[in-house]
């Protein structure tokens, strides 16, 4: 049913029907009775004002473009609920790419969302080079790039819980897990551990040091890394995982080589993914508030697209230090490595 036939069938103009359904300025000057008319006339005909119209007329497409590593991804998957259901209440609809963290990919997925007419972008855990010429939030962006807001945790405060929780447990042998060069975090949280360690007194050992190299968003990222450790039998007590999937890696490999979790080493994630408290061991990690993120990075997007209010480049959220099975003092005498890894 045209929005004409509808008007006949009310014996009312056009004009007035659209203002009822797109709740226009200036709709409350039409009785109520009337808006309630024109209502239940178009819930009865199943009439629904026409999307293309709408934009044409206020110049929107009221969708927005979403770039994420994977949609596999259990950080993405988090902060694209925050991200959806604020987009939602606002009548926004968006439109998700993964580009697998490869390049050409990042490159080329925006330019294919803007030929969509996407009003902005959120980009999630993604490597930038360049902004673009719509507004641009990214979360864990941490590159100064104008015309992007970047919405990122306090790796600082992180850094210091994690660290704070070890040492008054007693540990003093740590190992560390560097994020790989293809995540947006992984430079300025190693750079905040090493600081704060340097603080603690906590020596950050090249031996005791491993960087994650796979693209993988599977446990698998971690289990490597955490063998090549235990295989240098340099010895420790705790290992500081980059994050939660990499933990769940860690503490397979630590089985695998004989040894117990947290008994023999304790284990710190990073993230809380919703599997983390779910583990045998449950996982101490750190908390990002991923769904709040997602939350904050649609408002201030909106806001950036509507031109409403003016923004601080960068937008710092509070980590939390969530305790659970995973960490304990260490031992009184250490165990190196264990038996052997069981896998080749």
């Amino acid at each position: 049913m045209s929005l004409r036939i509808l008007g006949e069938y009310l014996d009312l103009s056009p004009a007035t029907i659209s203002l009822v359904l797109n709740d226009a300025p200036g709709v409350r000057a039409i009785p109520q009775e009337t808006r309630d008319r024109v209502k239940a006339a178009a819930a009865k005909f199943d009439y629904r004002p026409s999307f293309y119209a709408r934009s044409l007329r206020k110049k929107q497409t009221f969708s927005i473009g979403v770039l994420v590593p994977e949609l596999s991804d259990s950080y993405s998957a988090l902060v694209l609920t925050g991200v959806e259901e604020s987009l939602i209440e606002e009548g926004y609809f968006y439109l998700t790419a993964s580009h697998r963290r490869k390049p050409d990919l990042i490159e080329e997925y925006p330019r294919l969302l803007m030929e969509r007419s996407v009003e902005g972008f959120i980009l999630i855990d993604t490597i930038l080079q360049h902004g673009f010429k719509i507004p641009a939030v990214a979360v864990a962006g941490h590159r100064q790039i104008p015309g992007i807001t970047n919405v990122v945790l306090d790796q600082r405060r992180a850094a210091e819980l994690t660290l704070r929780h070890l040492y008054q447990l007693g540990h003093r042998r740590i190992a560390f897990m560097r994020g790989g060069s293809h995540s947006s975090d992984a430079e300025d949280r190693w750079d905040c551990l090493k600081a704060v360690a340097r603080e603690f007194g906590i020596v950050v050992r090249p031996e005791l040091t491993v960087q994650l190299m796979l693209l993988v968003s599977t446990p698998e990222l971690g289990f490597v890394p955490a063998c090549e450790l235990l295989n240098r039998k340099a010895g420790f007590t705790a290992m500081v995982c980059y994050d939660d999937i990499a933990a769940i890696g860690a503490i397979r490999a630590i089985r695998d080589h004989g040894l117990r979790v947290p008994e023999d080493i304790s284990v710190v994630g990073f993230d809380d993914i919703q599997s983390a408290a779910f583990q045998n061991p449950s996982i101490t990690t750190i908390r990002q508030p991923l769904h709040q993120m997602g939350t904050i990075a649609a408002r201030v997007l909106l806001q950036r697209v509507r031109g409403q209010d003016s923004v601080p480049d960068t937008l710092a959220v509070l980590p939390e230090l969530v305790i659970r099975e995973s960490t304990c003092p260490p031992p009184e005498k250490p165990k190196l490595s264990g038996r052997g890894s069981s896998r080749k």
